[in-house]
Protein backbone atom coordinates (compact mmCIF):
# COMPACT_ATOMS: atom_id res chain seq x y z
CA UNK A 1 0.00 0.00 0.00
CA UNK A 2 1.71 3.35 -0.88
CA UNK A 3 0.99 6.03 1.46
CA UNK A 4 0.74 9.54 0.16
CA UNK A 5 0.99 13.43 1.46
CA UNK A 6 -0.62 15.85 -0.68
CA UNK A 7 0.92 19.50 0.93
CA UNK A 8 -0.85 22.60 0.27
CA UNK A 9 -0.71 26.24 1.78
CA UNK A 10 -3.97 26.35 3.33
CA UNK A 11 -5.13 22.86 3.15
CA UNK A 12 -9.10 23.90 1.79
CA UNK A 13 -9.10 23.50 -1.72
CA UNK A 14 -6.73 22.12 -4.14
CA UNK A 15 -4.95 19.84 -1.52
CA UNK A 16 -8.41 18.24 -0.42
CA UNK A 17 -9.85 17.86 -3.83
CA UNK A 18 -6.81 16.10 -5.04
CA UNK A 19 -6.91 13.85 -1.69
CA UNK A 20 -10.58 12.90 -2.65
CA UNK A 21 -10.30 12.26 -6.24
CA UNK A 22 -7.40 10.14 -5.59
CA UNK A 23 -9.00 7.90 -3.11
CA UNK A 24 -11.25 7.73 -5.45
CA UNK A 25 -8.96 6.00 -8.01
CA UNK A 26 -8.08 3.12 -5.83
CA UNK A 27 -8.79 2.84 -1.67
CA UNK A 28 -5.96 0.63 -1.08
CA UNK A 29 -4.02 4.42 -1.26
CA UNK A 30 -3.28 5.91 1.98
CA UNK A 31 -3.96 9.78 1.20
CA UNK A 32 -3.60 12.61 3.48
CA UNK A 33 -4.22 16.14 2.79
CA UNK A 34 -2.42 18.82 5.09
CA UNK A 35 -1.13 22.28 4.61
CA UNK A 36 1.48 24.46 5.90
CA UNK A 37 -0.67 27.14 7.15
CA UNK A 38 -3.86 25.69 7.44
CA UNK A 39 -7.19 27.74 7.00
CA UNK A 40 -10.36 27.46 9.16
CA UNK A 41 -12.32 25.26 6.84
CA UNK A 42 -12.85 23.28 3.43
CA UNK A 43 -13.38 25.55 0.87
CA UNK A 44 -17.09 25.38 0.43
CA UNK A 45 -16.44 25.73 -3.47
CA UNK A 46 -14.14 22.93 -3.39
CA UNK A 47 -16.76 20.95 -1.09
CA UNK A 48 -19.19 21.70 -4.65
CA UNK A 49 -17.55 21.19 -7.48
CA UNK A 50 -15.83 17.88 -5.63
CA UNK A 51 -19.94 17.03 -5.30
CA UNK A 52 -20.33 17.46 -8.92
CA UNK A 53 -17.55 14.40 -9.38
CA UNK A 54 -19.91 12.21 -6.80
CA UNK A 55 -17.74 12.32 -4.18
CA UNK A 56 -17.51 13.68 -0.98
CA UNK A 57 -15.15 15.87 1.42
CA UNK A 58 -17.71 15.22 4.25
CA UNK A 59 -15.47 15.28 7.59
CA UNK A 60 -12.90 16.41 5.94
CA UNK A 61 -10.97 19.82 7.76
CA UNK A 62 -7.80 21.33 7.17
CA UNK A 63 -4.65 20.00 8.99
CA UNK A 64 -1.48 21.21 10.03
CA UNK A 65 1.91 19.43 8.22
CA UNK A 66 2.67 19.77 11.51
CA UNK A 67 1.01 17.00 12.70
CA UNK A 68 2.17 14.56 10.24
CA UNK A 69 5.46 14.71 11.04
CA UNK A 70 6.52 11.29 12.41
CA UNK A 71 4.93 9.85 9.36
CA UNK A 72 6.28 8.08 6.98
CA UNK A 73 5.44 8.67 3.21
CA UNK A 74 5.66 7.30 0.18
CA UNK A 75 5.27 10.32 -1.73
CA UNK A 76 5.08 13.94 -0.83
CA UNK A 77 3.30 15.96 -3.54
CA UNK A 78 3.46 19.59 -3.34
CA UNK A 79 -0.07 21.56 -5.32
CA UNK A 80 0.83 25.02 -4.98
CA UNK A 81 3.93 26.76 -5.14
CA UNK A 82 4.34 28.45 -1.58
CA UNK A 83 4.01 24.69 -0.39
CA UNK A 84 6.59 23.82 -2.88
CA UNK A 85 8.77 26.29 -1.20
CA UNK A 86 8.25 25.94 2.41
CA UNK A 87 8.24 21.87 1.94
CA UNK A 88 12.16 21.54 2.70
CA UNK A 89 10.79 22.11 6.09
CA UNK A 90 8.96 19.00 6.47
CA UNK A 91 10.92 16.80 8.53
CA UNK A 92 9.18 13.45 7.93
CA UNK A 93 10.33 10.74 6.10
CA UNK A 94 9.25 10.81 2.53
CA UNK A 95 10.60 8.15 -0.41
CA UNK A 96 9.96 10.31 -2.61
CA UNK A 97 8.56 14.51 -3.41
CA UNK A 98 6.91 15.85 -5.94
CA UNK A 99 5.22 19.21 -7.25
CA UNK A 100 2.17 19.11 -9.29
CA UNK A 101 1.11 22.35 -9.51
CA UNK A 102 -2.37 24.17 -9.84
CA UNK A 103 -3.25 27.52 -9.75
CA UNK A 104 -5.36 28.83 -6.85
CA UNK A 105 -9.05 28.54 -7.52
CA UNK A 106 -9.86 30.82 -4.06
CA UNK A 107 -8.20 33.72 -6.30
CA UNK A 108 -10.91 33.31 -8.73
CA UNK A 109 -13.37 36.76 -9.58
CA UNK A 110 -16.14 37.07 -11.38
CA UNK A 111 -19.73 36.37 -10.96
CA UNK A 112 -20.89 33.01 -9.24
CA UNK A 113 -21.33 30.91 -12.19
CA UNK A 114 -17.35 32.03 -13.50
CA UNK A 115 -16.01 31.07 -10.06
CA UNK A 116 -17.33 28.02 -10.12
CA UNK A 117 -16.02 27.76 -13.52
CA UNK A 118 -12.64 28.34 -12.66
CA UNK A 119 -12.74 25.89 -9.71
CA UNK A 120 -14.23 22.91 -12.17
CA UNK A 121 -11.31 23.99 -14.23
CA UNK A 122 -8.54 23.43 -11.68
CA UNK A 123 -10.48 20.25 -10.38
CA UNK A 124 -10.55 18.66 -13.87
CA UNK A 125 -7.04 19.39 -13.86
CA UNK A 126 -6.11 17.98 -10.43
CA UNK A 127 -8.00 14.83 -11.85
CA UNK A 128 -6.56 14.25 -15.02
CA UNK A 129 -2.73 15.22 -13.78
CA UNK A 130 -3.42 12.85 -10.47
CA UNK A 131 -4.81 9.69 -12.68
CA UNK A 132 -1.50 10.10 -14.82
CA UNK A 133 0.64 10.16 -11.52
CA UNK A 134 -1.97 7.14 -10.12
CA UNK A 135 -1.08 5.03 -13.47
CA UNK A 136 2.60 5.48 -12.54
CA UNK A 137 2.88 4.15 -9.68
CA UNK A 138 0.62 1.76 -10.43
CA UNK A 139 3.37 0.56 -13.11
CA UNK A 140 6.10 0.68 -10.36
Amino acid sequence: MKKILILCTGNSCRSQMAEAILKSFDNTLSVFSAGTKPERIVNPNAVRVIEELGLSLDGHYPKNVNDLVDEEFDYLITVCDSARQICPIFTGKVKNKLHIGFEDPADAVGTKEEILDFYRKIRDQIKDKFFRFYKEIKEN
